[in-house]
């Protein structure tokens, strides 16, 4: 029986499956935590790798990795890290990512190049940040990588040589996590290094982009690495969606995304234009604000989420009137750096902790039904949602999802998907077949209840005051 593990770095942790190849049994896995900020140094992630990999990962024949997408990584010519990553959830480049939209032939120009509009996520913005604000280390980058290609890279034995590493081991990637920088063509597979150079000031080194199923080195005890790929690839390759199925995941972000075998190209900046991890692609929505809301709103009601979704469901649809806008640490979709959270319509009649605590789960819920809305403006027609992060063990989120969304919900089980879908990489490059394993679908509860458009038009009102979300300067 062959063992493959699968790798998911996350921002918060790393998690560890080890699974059978044949069909993906889960035979053990293991996790450890990650700091927290929106900066974090690499090597903290490998000491994270190796304490959650320890006993698991010499036991498999093939490993695959996902990780964060959009993080900096920034190596100079000895393999060195010139400094700590930056995150997606950094949001300090939002002025660099204005500035290259209009400077490489505004948003129409991008979306047709890179599929995308860059936002502060996007790894070319943070290289034009690092530019302009830290010079001294700008100039040292000789190479850049993403999460996911640096820890596969450590894992094929490459690395600074005062770390026991070979700095001249060739780095890969995949054209899924690649689909993030900001400097790539989902449409063709190729780099545009013309945008990066211009981003950075000079030439940089980017790695070799690996075919889906490519075994791209091998570990020190033998195992076959993959290509890797980025975390929400990874997990349409865990959940194995189906034509129709919008994956809404509620965690430390939000996201919603399906797989389709055609590229968008959304000049509106709503919707990234990611490839996925077998050859497709996987436009994508993604919001800041996701089930950090719902903790921050648990705290300030003195509850834990249960509680808080114990609450929700006292309430009635609509939460007396209260209506919350969700960007508390400012948004990236809609592209709203600086805007604030916001509680419009509380009355003495309607102040209860039921009705906030309602409130709190439809905003979530309503910033991620925008979210399906702009798949559907590039082509993709939802027929079920499969719900799935931390969130999604709410009781609330599941029964009121639905109704906001306007179409099932499934929620598979639990199950690291994101590391499941890593190790289903690794079991495709291990078999050498051309599709991936046919590994059997999680059982999924369904959720069903009558559509509340009114919840939804009264979001939408919020929504679209600037008056209302703009900090005043």
């Amino acid at each position: 029986m062959k063992l493959v593990a699968g790798i998911d770095s996350s921002t918060q942790s790393v998690k560890v499956v080890l699974v059978r190849a044949e069909d993906g049994t889960v035979v053990a896995q293991a996790s450890a935590p990650h700091p927290d900020g929106t900066e974090c140094h690499p090597d903290r992630w490998w000491e994270a790798l190796s304490a959650a990999g320890r006993d698991l990962l010499e036991r498999a024949d093939a490993v695959g990795v996902a990780a964060q997408q959009h993080g900096m990584v920034t190596l100079d010519d000895a393999g060195a890290v010139v400094r700590p990553a930056m995150l997606w959830n950094d949001v300090k480049s939002a002025p660099q990512a204005a500035a290259l939209v209009t400077e490489f032939g505004g948003a129409q120009e991008w979306a047709a190049r890179t599929g995308s509009v860059p936002t502060m996520s996007f790894t070319v913005t943070k290289l034009r940040w690092l530019a302009e604000n830290e010079p001294e280390h700008a100039v040292r980058v000789h190479r850049v990588l993403l999460p996911h290609d640096w820890l596969t890279w450590r894992l094929a034995g490459g690395g600074p040589r005062s770390a026991g590493g070979d700095p001249s081991a060739e780095p890969a990637t995949d054209r899924g996590d690649a689909s993030g920088t900001g400097y790539f063509s989902p449409a063709s597979g190729d780099w545009l290094p013309d945008y990066a150079t211009r981003a950075l000031g000079h030439r940089i080194e980017l790695p070799r982009v690996a075919a889906p199923a490519e075994v791209v080195g091998h570990t020190p005890w033998g195992a076959a690495l993959s290509a890797g790929t980025g975390d929400n690839m990874g997990a349409a390759l865990g959940m194995g969606l189906l034509e129709g199925d919008v994956a809404v995941s509620i965690g430390t972000s939000g996201t919603a995304y399906a797989v389709t075998e055609r590229p968008s190209a959304d000049p509106t900046g709503l919707i990234a234009g990611f490839a996925d991890a077998t050859g497709r692609f996987l436009p994508l929505a993604a919001t800041l604000n996701a089930a950090r809301v719902l903790d921050v709103t648990a705290r300030m009601l003195g509850v834990d989420p249960a509680g808080l979704s114990d609450l929700a469901l006292k309430a009635e649809p609509g939460a007396g009137g209260i209506v919350l806008l969700p960007y508390l640490d400012g948004e990236r979709t809609p592209n709203r750096p600086a805007a604030n959270g916001v509680l419009r319509g509380l009355t003495t009649a309607n102040a209860t902790p039921e009705n906030l605590a309602r409130a709190a789960v439809e905003a979530v819920l309503c910033s991620l039904a925008d979210a399906i809305d702009y798949l559907r403006q590039c082509g993709i027609s939802p027929r079920r949602v499969l719900l799935t992060g931390g969130a999604a063990k709410s009781e609330a989120v599941r029964r009121i999802a639905p109704a906001i969304f306007g179409l099932p919900v499934a929620v598979p089980a639990a199950a690291e998907y994101v590391a499941l879908g890593a190790a289903r990489q690794a079991a495709w490059a291990l078999s050498g077949l051309g599709s991936p394993p046919d590994w059997a679908a999680a059982p999924a509860e369904a959720y069903e209840a009558a559509a509340t458009p009114q919840v939804r038009e009264v979001y939408g009102a919020l929504r679209d005051d600037a008056a209302a979300w703009q900090v005043p300067t």
